[in-house]
């Protein structure tokens, strides 16, 4: 049982909210996300990483219950190793997302996230200036889109990433596809449906937690939806963006500082 006065559930993002500027997570961030669990509150990984990624989701939140993945299109009971959710975007839908965009903003590089395993590559165009470590196979548009996807990477060298995420949530219809973007100077396109709110909603679901019994961390716009969702307290780390710091209940040290096991430490000890 938990104790009165805190959230069931805890969900945070990983990377430029949990994850450091160096790729890390602190010991001391993994010491409390530890008692936070000892403490009977269920932990949750939300991150825009596809599942090709999986193995590193675990090494960088190494006590969560579940993982909710590429952008809540993916999820995951740890617990009883089952994948509760799969979703995935018809390529020729995407295609015409992309098609549609690119009449408005011009070209666009695109990598395409399609493989499942650990490290799978992505396809399409690859970019040098990459923020992490990734193998691309380049492929042609045509050769992208043959088939379903988990999600692709779009990106234009004329236009702001939030410029684009805009044009991009006029465009794109939500019954084609859904848009974010998490930092990376691209935006991304999902499966209809599929963003962390609606991830975290299989995950309540299953373990029974009303979304006023959750609370989340976060720093970019593809947070934006789970901190809609959650009832309990949404809570962004310092460096987070503008449209994040817009909607907090609660603004936390930076991810550099550990600022979700800070808050999560005091939390604790109240």
């Amino acid at each position: 049982m938990v104790r009165p006065g805190l959230p069931k559930l805890i969900a945070t993002d990983l990377d430029g909210t949990l994850v450091r500027s160096d790729d890390t997570v602190s010991a001391y961030t993994h010491e409390v996300l530890g008692r936070v669990r000892a403490a009977g509150i269920r932990i949750v990984g939300a991150t825009g990483r596809g599942p090709r990624l999986t193995s590193l989701v675990r090494d960088d939140i190494r006590d969560a219950d579940f993982l909710v993945l590429a952008q809540g299109g993916w999820v995951i009971d740890q617990q009883e190793g089952r994948i509760l959710r799969s979703e995935r975007l018809p390529g020729r839908d995407l295609a015409a997302a992309l098609a549609d965009l690119e009449a408005e903003t011009g070209p666009l590089s695109v990598m395409v996230e399609a493989l499942e395993h650990d490290d799978s590559p992505l396809w399409g165009d690859f970019d040098p200036t990459w923020r992490y470590p990734v193998v691309v196979e380049q492929r042609t548009r045509a050769e992208c889109v043959t088939g379903d996807v988990i999600k692709a990477f779009a990106r234009s060298f004329e236009h702001h990433v939030d410029d684009l995420l805009a044009v991009a949530q006029r465009i794109v219809a939500p019954h084609v596809a859904s848009v974010t973007q998490a930092g990376l100077n691209y935006i991304e396109i999902c499966p209809p449906g599929v963003d962390k709110g609606t991830g975290l909603e299989v995950v309540a679901q299953a373990v029974g937690v009303d979304p006023a019994d959750v609370l989340v961390f976060g720093d970019m716009p593809n947070d934006l939806p789970m901190f809609a969702w959650a009832g309990w307290g949404r809570v962004a780390v310092g460096n987070a963006h503008a449209s994040l710091l817009g909607v907090a209940d609660e603004v936390t040290l930076s991810n550099d500082e550990d600022g979700v096991a800070v808050f999560l430490d005091r939390l604790l000890s109240r």
